[in-house]
């Protein structure tokens, strides 16, 4: 029998080929990635590395394709992972904790499970119809599109381990700490009353039981093409502006405004993080080129987390569940945590 033919007879073995070939396939994309674009635009095109034409083309260039494929890695294989937590099961989990250690296992629950801001509302009603306090709901809320796993990933790919496990570390305290602040401020009390009158029906159904490898991996290769369709253009808009700002804007400008020097660079990069709606893969390239530009490490991560924690659609959707009041508290709350980790690092690391 031949290979064909012992692969054909092979479910599984057909299987776990492709995923072998696509690694394969990947890693060596991956690994010429700066050797093609170095090649076609300094040798074909001839253009000046030094220059800030050539600095900025290649910038964007590579950067699109580097985080196009540590996107297209990381969404499949967290998928796939993520196929074994649903938000279902971390309803369950949560439900009846009690604050404190509730809160811990909240936002790291929050790290691994499903979440964005169109789906606040739902898991809001749902968290809290299952017993879950309100200080712990916040925990997760907070930790799940702050510390997101595409975050750390591309962290990890751009940065190295220092930067990421700062962030990890910086947003997971966030995230425990403020459910904590808002728990002990009775928050239940700024809920719409609609939102306590919910109660589940019946068991809950957890997709994440009787799937197959196959149904998990196609699960996988469908999250890469749905994201990647879905946040193209603000990946395209953060490598441009990346392209920009490393090419053409001064060193000079960023040190006088936002650099270490500056005792109000970190609440600026977080009143300007605010109503910018992204999410970690389109603001991180921009985080690259201000990191190029010298602004220090604190502040990048304090406009980062502004950016993904705290967007304006969020706060709109989760009105439809929270007072005014326990809107505003949330945000001075996570504003307070984001800006007491930008000074910090600041200081650290300076």
């Amino acid at each position: 029998m031949s290979v064909t033919e012992r692969v054909a007879a092979h479910p599984g073995l057909r299987r776990w080929s492709w995923v072998v070939g696509a690694a394969v396939v990947w890693v060596a994309a991956y690994w010429a990635n700066p050797y093609l674009w170095d090649w076609l635009l300094f040798d074909v095109l001839a253009l000046d590395p030094d220059s800030r034409l050539g600095s900025g083309v290649h910038f964007f260039f590579y950067d699109t394709v580097k985080i196009g494929l540590l996107l297209t890695g990381i969404i499949f294989a967290v998928t796939v992972l993520r196929s074994f937590m649903s938000v279902e099961r971390t309803r369950t989990i949560l439900g009846g904790k009690r604050e404190g250690v509730g809160n811990v296992v909240a936002a790291g629950l929050g790290v691994v499970t499903p979440f964005c801001s169109c789906s606040a509302v739902p898991a809001f009603i749902g968290f809290v119809a299952a017993g879950v306090p309100i200080g712990v709901t916040m925990s997760f809320l907070i930790a799940s599109p702050m510390v997101n796993e595409v975050a750390i990933a591309l962290l990890l790919g751009l940065f190295g381990l220092g930067p990421t496990l700062l962030y990890i570390g910086a947003g997971l305290t966030v995230a425990i700490v403020g459910g904590m602040v808002l728990g002990r401020l009775h928050a239940e009390r700024w809920v719409e009353p609609f939102v306590f009158e919910t109660r589940l029906r019946g068991k809950v159904i957890d997709p994440a039981i009787g799937l197959t490898w196959d149904d998990r991996l196609q699960m996988g290769r469908e999250e890469v093409v749905t994201i990647l369709r879905k946040i193209w253009p603000y990946l395209l808009v953060g490598i441009g502006l990346g392209a920009v700002i490393h090419g053409w804007a001064p060193e000079d400008l960023f040190a006088r405004y936002a650099g270490a020097g500056n005792p109000l660079a970190v609440p600026v990069a977080v009143l300007i993080g605010v109503p910018l709606y992204s999410n970690a893969a389109g603001v991180l390239p921009l985080v690259e080129a201000l990191h190029d530009k010298g602004l220090p490490m604190g502040t990048l991560l304090a406009f980062m987390m502004a950016v993904v924690a705290l967007s304006l659609p969020e706060m709109i959707l989760l009105r439809r569940v929270l007072k005014p009041r326990l809107i505003a508290t949330f945000i001075g709350v996570v504003a307070a945590g984001i800006l007491a980790v930008g000074y910090l690092f600041n200081a650290v690391l300076a």
